[in-house]
């Protein structure tokens, strides 16, 4: 369970309070969202689901602190806004963190090459796939498959981008805090967009 505080072994005579602690603490772990009971830090975590990025280690977040939301490239998409919208308003979350990364598969490539290579994996149109599967009548409109798919010049640009889309947002209430960082693989460091900690970092431009 997220809290180990009653984990030490009873003092003689306090058995049963120890026991009842227990009991209590599995209850309101099993059923906390049943009796109101928010994440431990009332913060809900944005990241990229990179395999490298250890984000629970780089927040010093335990099990059952956070909501943690990750997708390709740690972006604000509709689904993000939709789980940080019910987070913030349902859930008591205060904080918002959004954690970019340098090295990012989603630099590697250009917009229309990835598009390209979709279709050429699929052999499917693109225009014709439906983007939500539940609700197929939503489309991504005058936009266009290279705006959807969304690659990324500059992370610390896409960071800065993706705190002020939260910020807002008229789903995400004004009071809630919300910062952004980027993780820098090479330093295993975080650090605020626009600074430094590697000397060097992998961009999608050499430099």
């Amino acid at each position: 369970m997220g809290d180990s505080s009653n984990e030490s072994e009873p003092e003689p005579g306090q058995v049963f309070e120890w026991v009842d602690g227990r009991i209590d603490q599995r209850d309101d772990w099993a059923r906390r969202r049943r009796k109101d009971i928010p994440t431990d830090k009332q913060l809900l975590v944005v990241a990229c689901m990179d395999e490298r990025i250890p984000v629970e280690e780089a927040l010093g977040l335990q099990l059952g602190d956070a909501h943690i939301f990750r997708n390709a490239g740690g972006k604000v998409t509709d689904d993000v806004i939709r789980s940080a919208a019910l987070s913030t308003n349902f859930f008591d979350t205060t904080e918002i963190i959004v954690v970019n990364h340098t090295d990012c598969g989603m630099m590697s490539a250009l917009d229309d090459a990835v598009v390209e290579g979709l279709e050429a994996a699929t052999d499917e149109s693109l225009a014709e796939v439906d983007l939500n599967p539940a609700l197929p009548s939503l489309d991504i409109g005058e936009a266009s498959i290279e705006d959807w798919v969304w690659m990324t010049d500059d992370i610390d640009d896409a960071c800065q981008t993706q705190i002020e889309y939260l910020r807002e947002h008229p789903l995400i209430p004004e009071e809630v805090t919300i910062h952004g960082y980027v993780y820098e693989v090479e330093s295993d460091a975080l650090r605020r967009p626009g600074e430094r900690v590697s000397e060097r970092i992998d961009t999608r431009v050499s430099e």
